[in-house]
């Protein structure tokens, strides 16, 4: 059998701080997510595990993101 999917949909309500924070990480994990693909093609790395080694410190250290977020960037 197949998997069941269920799609919700939600509505985010955040203050105007988290609303501003919110925005301030998906602009990073945008610009990270760029510099990644630039530096796999650069270095011809595609590989998850390859291009963790080249990119995970420096987007963590460049972006400020959290561990979490580098490895979905690097995905």
């Amino acid at each position: 059998m197949g998997d069941v999917k269920l799609v919700v949909q939600v509505r985010l309500l955040p203050t105007p701080e988290q609303a501003a924070a919110l925005e301030a990480t998906l602009r990073a994990v945008n610009d990270a997510a760029t510099w990644v693909a630039a530096l796999a093609h650069s270095q011809r790395v595609f590989r998850n595990y390859d291009l963790r080694k080249h990119a995970y410190g420096q987007i963590k250290d460049n972006y400020g993101l959290a561990a979490q977020a580098a490895q979905h960037v690097i995905k």
